[in-house]
């Protein structure tokens, strides 16, 4: 049998830990290759991360370093996890409890407590105004939509999906996307077209990823937030769509999460929920088309990394849910008509067979890719 390779980062946490027999990982993340450690005093245990190499980033970032925003957001968020300095390194403090995340979970309330606790976290986010942190961004001061532009944060999104996602995959990719019945000038015309025309709010922290297994609950009961990497300054009722289209509540308990989210708010900034019933569809309509884009990559990829044995298990599957995600998209991206299951299954089975072929083969059978 072959021995199983081991990474660079496993290596390197290895030396950190000192003692690889208590190491345990990786942890499930794309963007990550992460290890729990102890400390070698014994005293705490740490998440040791680092990048992946060559991946896709799905989601625009606003901060340069997770580290520094969560350093800068001590005293302002009240559970989150703490930064230590190991080895030259900062390093997350691991969170230990459970997740809610778990496919029985999809669809399902959450309990009272946790309910009341997520809202406290948007109560402490909402205070946290774009002038008290002082944290490297990424983007450049120009391409840093005005406090309370709105329109313009959701262009910024979109613009995103344009270009890092659509336009920087589409030699490889478009092909996919127009057997699906996305084309480029018209989705992205129609998409911008479905969703303009947004209130004007005051701009605060956001999360942007606050789903079930971003959010963790320790033995006493108490909810912490983690992975702050995509976290920027915006739109809050972005972060409450974002929130609601993650998390998959009863209706019900969508309804009071949105209710109460609106109360919160008010009762901290005026005019942090204001056209909340007009905008809250509009965004959710653009999480929607943004899901198309990432998802159809994201499961074309994730299908041509399987055996041949595995990939024939799970194309039905995948094409039943991209039918999905095509079908709950289709009106702010101007569909035609979505395809059927058996029209998606051909066109993600042929994707498939062009990415088996040699290298030289796939080029030269490729579709010249638009030029923008």
């Amino acid at each position: 049998m072959t021995p199983q390779l081991v990474s660079g980062t496993r290596q390197r946490a290895e030396q950190v830990s000192r003692d690889a027999s208590v190491l345990k990982g990786p942890l499930k993340g794309y963007h990550h290759e992460t290890y729990v450690l102890a400390l070698p005093d014994g005293s705490r245990t740490v998440k040791f991360r680092e990048p992946r190499a060559e991946i896709l980033w799905y989601d625009r970032r606003c901060f340069r370093s997770e580290e520094q925003l969560l350093r800068a957001l001590k005293g302002h968020v009240t559970r989150i996890p703490d930064i230590l300095d190991v080895a030259g390194m900062s390093m997350q403090g691991f969170i230990e409890g459970r997740t809610l995340r778990s496919r029985r979970w999809a669809g399902r309330r959450v309990t009272d407590a946790v309910f009341d606790q997520i809202l406290d976290l948007f109560r402490e986010m909402v205070r946290i105004t774009p002038d008290m942190l002082s944290v490297e961004r990424r983007c450049e001061e120009k391409d840093r939509p005005d406090d309370g532009d709105t329109d313009g944060f959701l262009e910024r999104l979109i613009v995103f999906i344009e270009d890092n996602v659509y336009t920087k995959n589409s030699a490889r990719f478009a092909g996919l996307f127009g057997e699906l019945g996305i084309e480029y000038r018209e989705s992205f015309a129609r998409l911008r077209k479905s969703v303009s025309g947004l209130r004007r709010r005051p701009f605060c922290l956001l999360h942007a990823d606050l789903h079930r297994k971003n959010m963790v609950v320790d033995s006493q009961g108490l909810l912490w937030a983690i992975d702050w990497e995509l976290a920027m300054l915006g739109d809050p009722l972005y972060d409450l769509a974002t929130h609601l289209y993650l998390m998959r509540y009863p209706e019900d308990q969508k309804n009071r999460m949105t209710q109460e989210w609106c109360r919160v708010v008010e009762g901290i900034r005026s005019g942090s929920s204001y056209g909340w019933e007009n905008d809250l569809p509009l965004i959710l309509d653009f999480k929607r088309a943004q899901s198309v884009f990432t998802d159809v990559i994201r499961i074309a990829l994730s299908l041509h990394e399987e055996t041949s044995f595995n990939r024939v298990r799970r194309l039905p599957w995948e094409a039943w849910r991209l039918q999905k995600i095509l079908e709950n998209a289709a009106e702010p991206l101007g569909l035609d008509r979505t395809r059927s299951h058996s029209e998606i299954t051909s066109a993600l089975t042929r994707w498939l067979r062009t990415q088996d072929q040699p290298m030289a083969e796939r080029v030269s059978s490729a579709p010249e890719p638009d030029r923008f």
